[in-house]
């Protein structure tokens, strides 16, 4: 049951069902990687969701029309299609078991509300039956976040695709209210119908709500210049089991610690996040783009952190490491070369570079027009130890950038392993932790697999720090894909906590971070929030099992 985007959505996939990541060069790509993992197999997978089990639905008669009573018949779903494709997120462990046809748990039924009236009722009779709650915004959580509990009651999932306007628009003070259910695409194009822009692209961006970002605390591709998704939010409304919280709207304020922030973050597990107020910015009088090629890895860390640190703030800022690089080159490398490539990989190679053993540095610069141009050519006096190779490149990863991920389905058909892990550190820990975690990744692959690939980018830049993002792939191993994959998410964790890394930068906890989180907070932190659960939801139907609780 779809009410607002008529395109139809890969459930064994990302993105939209007849899309897919063009290549340049398949044959060149695919024997690279063959020659790092080993010979690669065609993985079957279930064709259809009809041919996937499901649990029976655990709802009385009674039940069911209380729901329609509320809500409509038409905004209740007991389908199995659509108890389906709100059973999981979109990690690589969701769509590895919904390929292979094993969905443990699926919610009862799908409610699709249309305002805060319904909520506030689907929550009161949710908690007088005891049932569980998980709220759903574009379902692209790769950390466990929407999948239903396996628990012995009922479990409803709502799907906030209707709450999706616009509700108003503060020009005077360049905010807007906006519901929590709006996508990525849509948001933009009413704020830019009207000169403003929110500026955050998260790659899920095209799939992914505004209210989805809030409960995940998201970044975006733009956030070194615009920041991540909690700096942009002023207010929250949410509605929760024992009430609803409508936050001040100002934009700045000293009352005791921030409840604000307290509800960014929360990933369903305190209430349903209606309407947000957010900060917006003038549609972008002008763009620039520059790419940098350096040595190696740490020279173009040291290039980036002087920028931070000078008070330089590009939109874009992403730092590829030498594997990571090579990948892209065999990404985009076409069988038949331009005159203009050919030209540049001569004066690369003329600058004493190697170009699948460097980093290469993307920038992407906006703004006023005067303040860009001063910007970019700033930016030159930091990265003098590189040589700079022109905007193309950087242009290029900006028109693919939400494509990349359909990459992934091509590669799970191959029967690859492929995730990421990310964290982000201070810039002192910055380096030993880049190498130590590639090495644990790399170890623990080798455990189970004949041959293993892992690349790294830096991006989302602070004065203090910065993000790193790695990604890793090696043969599966046949008939233990979880278990192998289970090995080497740990090993990856354990070292980045031992090496004073976050937790997640910007994936969120889900249920998959959990076990971690009261070694990255301490007893008293995880009290904490424990306490604020309690208090907010005190039967534990909000998203039991992420974040906190059981």
């Amino acid at each position: 049951m779809s009410f607002d985007n008529p395109e139809k959505m890969k459930w064994w996939g990302w993105g939209l069902e007849n899309e897919r990541y063009a290549l340049a060069d398949p044959h060149y790509f695919w024997s690279f990687l063959e020659s790092k993992l080993g010979p690669l197999q065609q993985s079957p997978r279930v064709s259809s969701l009809n041919d996937i089990p499901v649990p029976p639905a655990r709802l009385a008669q009674s039940d069911l029309a209380r729901l329609k009573k509320i809500c409509g018949d038409e905004s209740v779903s007991t389908e199995n299609s659509d108890r389906l494709v709100h059973a999981l997120g979109k990690s690589y462990l969701d769509l590895l078991r919904i390929r292979h046809g094993r969905v443990e748990a699926a919610p009862d039924a799908v409610i699709f509300p249309e305002n805060e009236k319904q909520i506030k009722a689907l929550l009161e009779f949710a908690s007088e039956r005891g049932w569980t709650i998980v709220p759903f915004g574009g379902g692209t959580s790769v950390v466990g976040g929407v999948e239903p509990p396996s628990v012995d009651k009922p479990v409803l999932t709502i799907d906030l695709q209707r709450l999706n306007r616009v509700l108003e628009i503060d020009r005077a003070s360049n905010t807007a209210r906006v519901q929590s259910g709006i996508l990525g695409p849509d948001l933009e194009r009413e704020l830019n119908g009207s000169g403003f822009t929110l500026a955050h692209y998260p790659q899920s961006f095209e799939f992914s709500t505004l209210g989805g970002w809030i409960a995940t605390r998201s970044a975006g591709q733009n956030s070194t210049k615009y920041g991540k998704i909690e700096h942009m939010v002023v207010s929250l409304r949410i509605i929760t089991p024992t009430g609803i919280l409508d936050l001040p709207t100002v934009p700045a304020d000293a009352v005791g610690p921030s409840l604000l922030q307290c509800l960014i973050g929360s990933e369903g597990t305190l209430g349903i996040i209606t309407q947000a107020v957010v900060r917006l910015h003038p549609i972008p009088e002008h763009r620039a783009f520059a790419t940098y090629l350096f040595h190696d890895f740490s020279a173009g860390v040291g290039a980036v952190r002087d920028m931070l640190q000078a008070g330089l703030r590009p939109a874009v800022l992403r730092l590829a490491d030498p594997e990571e690089t090579a990948v892209a080159l065999r990404l985009s490398k076409t069988p038949r070369q331009s005159f203009t490539e050919l030209l540049g990989q001569w004066y690369i190679r003329f600058r004493g570079f190697n170009l699948e053993k460097s980093a290469l540095l993307l920038l992407i610069f906006e703004g006023p027009r005067n303040l860009v141009l001063v910007t970019k050519r700033e930016t030159r006096r930091y990265a003098k130890d590189g040589v700079l190779l022109g905007g193309l490149p950087a242009i290029k990863w900006m028109k693919e950038r939400f494509r990349h991920p359909y990459l992934r389905d091509d590669l799970l058909d191959r029967s690859v392993m492929v995730d990421t892990v990310e964290t982000a550190a201070p810039w002192e820990k910055l380096p030993e932790l880049y190498k130590a975690v590639r090495l644990a990744l790399s170890e623990s692959i080798l455990d189970t697999a004949p041959g293993a690939l892992v690349f790294t980018h830096l991006s989302h830049a602070y004065p203090d720090g910065a993000s790193l993002y790695f990604t890793f792939m090696a043969q599966q191993q046949v008939g233990k894909e979880l278990e192998q994959w289970q090995i080497v998410k740990e090993a990856a964790t354990e070292t980045i906590l031992k090496h004073g890394g976050a937790l997640s930068h910007h994936h969120g906890i889900g249920s998959m971070h959990k076990i971690w989180l009261d070694s990255y907070l301490g007893p008293e932190g995880l009290s904490l929030l424990a306490h604020l659960k309690n208090k907010m939801d005190p039967n534990n139907i909000m998203n039991p099992g992420k974040l906190l609780g059981s």
